[in-house]
This record gives structure tokens, sequence and C-alpha cells, in this order.
């Protein structure tokens, strides 16, 4: 589930009561949040998992009477930050207010509770995605992750293969049955790349949520595995939509998701989509912007590649959260950081670290940077530079050197990627 719809505004006096969900108003609750997102019902199936999930602590409802108008929560996420650790995270999610009660500033006092009570709570980070990204940035929120898309003509475009491919063995097999020996493959996988999610439990689930009204004409979700030297590496999850044309078979393959733990796997189940019998698409959604695929087809302009936000990052608290990474090149930095939103964080920050760790705290030595805590979630995976914001204006460079130091230590040799929505 993403976040918002609606927009807060300027507050007016108060009729309503915020108030932490309780188990028995889910359903409201929940319908309340569908038609802030237009109304249209959604599975049994898929309603189901989402009140599975539901963190009624960390859910909060706001209610005009009897009516329940806004609605809110945040997950209990860990999140693999650059270097590989695994910090914690609140995963605000399931954002709305209702149309009848816009501009009565429901949405800030809601954004306001859940970052406070985040940092009570002990973490330093608070992520999200949003379905308008013009909402979040007032928040502190900076857009820190990109998920690619393409429409590739696998009728045109072919795939050059690295060595060990055809060592790999492929097999179809049940996506239920094999979820276990495909989570233990992502598993591997989360410390690697910067903004993956380590799954809690439960959060297996929604990629096998395949109701048959979703499915747009499509074949119900396949899988398929990869094996070397009988292990399982890698996995991939998939529909087959069948087309038909005047000249023959025009069938597309709709990738879900795919996960390997080495490149020949990965190469060998790309090169599996590809080759579907009766297919001459393959349509790709979110994927990480650096994977390798990109670099081994035949014709990059015909798998029309785009670009997309995805994960957007708040650091809650300034200090604690920059010295949860680390850093690929030294740096010596004083941050002079804007948070009018959390004023706890406002202020000069020394950051002092390297790729072992960091050490950051607050000083009353003389700024090198100066900018808001926005451009610091942005930044924060590796994944947008801080000379680009700089070179935008988001980043003032007071010493004068500081900004290309800064940029060559938060950088990421792996681009960040948010493996899934929440």
């Amino acid at each position: 589930m993403t976040s918002e719809a609606g927009h807060g505004g300027t507050a007016r006096a108060a009729t309503t009561d915020m108030r932490v969900l309780r188990e028995e108003e889910w359903d409201t609750w929940y319908d309340t949040l569908v038609r802030a997102f237009g109304g249209v019902p959604e599975s049994v199936e898929e309603r189901e998992l989402y009140r599975s999930l539901t963190p009624y602590d960390r859910c909060l409802g706001v209610w005009d009477g009897d009516m329940c108008v806004a609605t809110a929560g945040a997950y209990d996420f860990r999140l693999t930050v650059p270097g590989g650790a695994s910090t914690p995270a609140a995963g605000v999610t399931m954002v709305g207010v209702s149309a009848t009660h816009r501009r009565r500033g429901i949405l800030t006092s809601m954004m306001r509770r859940l970052l406070d009570d985040t940092r009570a709570e002990g973490r330093s980070l608070a992520v999200l995605t949003a379905s308008e990204p013009d909402i979040y940035g007032r928040f502190g929120y900076g857009v820190a992750t990109f998920g690619l898309h393409a429409e590739i003509d696998t009728s045109r475009v072919r795939l050059a293969v690295p060595d060990g491919t055809d060592e790999v063995r492929l097999r179809y097999a049940d996506p239920g049955a094999e979820l276990a020996v495909c989570e233990a493959v992502y598993a591997r996988t989360v410390p690697g790349r910067p903004g993956m999610l380590a799954r809690r439990p439960g959060w297996e689930r929604p990629a096998l949520l395949d109701p048959e009204s979703e499915r747009g004409g499509a074949s119900p979700l396949q899988c398929v595995l990869a094996e070397r030297d009988g292990e399982v590496t890698g996995y991939a999850r998939f529909r087959v939509r069948p087309e038909w044309g005047h000249s023959g078979q025009n069938g597309r393959v709709l990738l879900r998701d795919l996960t390997a733990v080495d490149a020949p796997s990965q190469a060998a189940l790309w090169r599996f989509l590809f080759g579907i019998d009766l297919t001459t698409s393959l349509e790709v959604r979110g994927r990480p912007v650096d994977e390798g695929w990109q670099h081994l087809v035949s014709d990059v302009r015909r798998c029309e590649l785009r670009v997309r936000d995805a994960l957007y990052v708040r650091l809650v608290e300034v200090g604690t959260a920059l010295e949860a990474r680390t850093y690929q090149a030294p740096v010596d930095v004083v941050f002079d950081v804007e948070d009018a939103f959390c004023p706890w964080n406002s202020g000069r920050w020394r950051l002092s670290g390297d790729a072992k760790g960091a050490v950051c705290s607050r000083t009353s030595d003389a700024a090198d940077l100066a900018l808001s805590v926005r451009e610091l979630g942005a930044a924060y995976l590796g994944g947008v530079s801080l000379a680009a914001l700089g070179a935008a204006g988001r980043v003032r460079e007071v010493r004068r050197g500081a900004l290309t130091e800064a940029a060559s230590g938060f950088g990421s040799a792996t681009a960040p990627w948010l493996p899934h929505g929440f």
C-alpha cells in the first residue's frame, strides 16, 4: 500500500479526534483509505492481507463524530544502508484524508504525530512511497531511490550472457510451495544493496498476491527457480498475457520480481524471460537502475527505458542516522542543517567517517555545507549526489571543496533500490 491521498493545509478550529486505531475499527478505517484513493474496491485477498499486516499500535485514525475522515500508519522495517548495515526505519503508509476534510491541517497533524512517535521509539529514519510527490518535501522527505521501468521488444533484442550462464539449471516451481526457498535467496541479497527491506514475518506474502480480478487477461502467477550445484541461486515470478495479431503471436511477459545471488543465475533468468514461447515483449517495473541486464542487451533503445521515483527518506535523528551508514571515501564535514518540521535536527553537525564507520555530533565549528534535512534524506542512501543537489542550488557550499569531498563520501557503488512497495 502506498502513501497518501488528500492534502493538509492551513489549520482551522479542531472538530476532529485523532487516536490510535482499534482493531474493531479496521473496516471503517480501511474503507476511508480506499475511498481516498478513488474508491475502487480491492479483492478480498488483498484486503485480508493488509488487515493481517496492519500494525494497530502504529496506525492513526482521525474521526469526526462517528465518521473516520483520515488514516495513517507506520510499519516497523529494517532498511539496508550504505555499508550493509540494517537500521530501524518507520515505513509511513496508508495515509489518506477524505475530500470533505481537506485544508484543515489533518495531514500535517498526522505527520507530526508519526514522526514524534518514530523518534520516541528510537528509530532515526522514516521512509515512504508517494502517490503525489509534491506533498512530502515540506515534511522533510527527499526522494532517495528510483525504479527502472522497461518495455523490451524481445522479438528483436538479444542477450549476450556471461560465462557460467549455461551451467545454471532452471525449473518451474509452484510459487507458494517454494516461497521459503525464494525468501532465503532474497535474504542473501538484502545486505548488498542500500534501500532494501529485510522482510518481517508476513511480508513475504504480498509477492504471492494474485487475485484473478487483477490479472487483466494474464495467467496466474508463475515461478521459475535457478539452481547451481544443487543450490537455488535465484528466482523469477511473472505472468504471461497471450495476445494474437494478424501476423501471429504477440504475447507479453509481465515480470513481478526477480532475485539472484550471482551474475550467471541472473542472466539465465533474464534469458528465460526473453525466450518464452509465443511472446514478443517483456514488461519490467521498478527494477534497480543499475541492473546488469541493461549491459547484456543488443539494442538498449528497443528496451524503452524510463525511471520513476520510488523511496523517500526522512532523517528523524540526524546524528544517529548519519552514524548508521559508512562512507565510500573519507569525509570530515560540518553540515548546517535546516529542519523546520523537526527542529531538534536544526543546527551544525560534524560528520567524520569512512568505510569502517562514522561519528556525527553537534558542533560549534564553522559550517562547510548548508542544506535542509530534505537534501540529506535524498543523498542518504547514495543514489542522489550531493554535488547534483548543489548544482541545483539545494546545497550551499560554504567552504570551497567541501561539496566534492562530501559527495564522494556519500556515494554508493551499488544504486539503492526499493524492492517492493508498502
